[in-house]
């Protein structure tokens, strides 16, 4: 009697989540509101000696360190919505400078918090650690923002995979937060606000795909 094999497993993929859609718009609002929080606290910035925290509003810095970790998270999936929109066929180059600016941008941010955490919890807040977290969040976190915000653009650019006003508009705020962002408080909200742009982009595109499918 011949022997009959089984079928080859066929190759699968998974789907992203329906989810992973509305990360950037979770990391928007959570990360504006954290930097809303934190420029309320520091009316004047917190990189001079001379500068303290307003009266009364050592919550408001409490609760920004509360939220930027759930940002942090809700990013690294707007990362894996992102890669998904590009496609299997995106760049090398541009893709792992995607990666790392991404990757380094969330570490500076975790660790800005925990420096920002630890001064709230000593009660020092012209302490070296308030510089350090200051300076962590504003100049390099930032700036691999900008860096994440240009390889962004840059392949959605090369891959058609993004409208010309909206890869404009990336380059744009890929600069102001380069060049501007850790000298113009309030300058930082520009990251979100493209975020936020980018991420109601793509879930339009995936409503449009989905029924362009049915």
């Amino acid at each position: 009697m011949r022997e009959t094999l089984p079928d080859a497993p066929s190759e699968t993929r998974l789907g992203t989540p329906g989810a992973a859609g509305l990360a950037g718009v979770a990391f928007a609002v959570l990360l504006a509101a954290a930097i809303v929080l934190v420029r309320s606290a520091l009316p004047s910035g917190g990189g001079g000696a001379s500068v303290a925290v307003a009266p009364g509003r050592e919550g408001a810095l409490r609760a920004a360190v509360e939220l930027v970790p759930f940002a942090g998270i809700a990013f690294l999936w707007f990362m894996g919505a992102l890669r998904e929109h590009t496609g299997a066929a995106e760049d090398r180059f541009f893709a792992t400078v995607f990666l790392g600016s991404g990757l380094v941008f969330v570490a500076s941010l975790f660790a800005a918090t925990a420096a920002a955490g630890t001064v709230l919890s000593a009660g020092e807040p012209e302490s070296f650690g308030r510089h350090f977290a200051y300076t962590l969040m504003t100049t390099y976190a930032m700036r691999m923002a900008a860096v994440f915000v240009f390889a962004t653009s840059a392949i959605g650019r090369r891959m058609g995979v993004m409208p010309r006003g909206l890869t404009a508009a990336g380059y744009a705020a890929g600069l102001v937060l380069l060049f501007v962002g850790s000298a113009v408080p309030w300058t930082e909200l520009v990251f979100p606000a493209w975020a936020l742009a980018v991420s109601v982009y793509i879930l339009r595109a995936a409503r449009r795909r989905r029924r362009t499918a049915a």
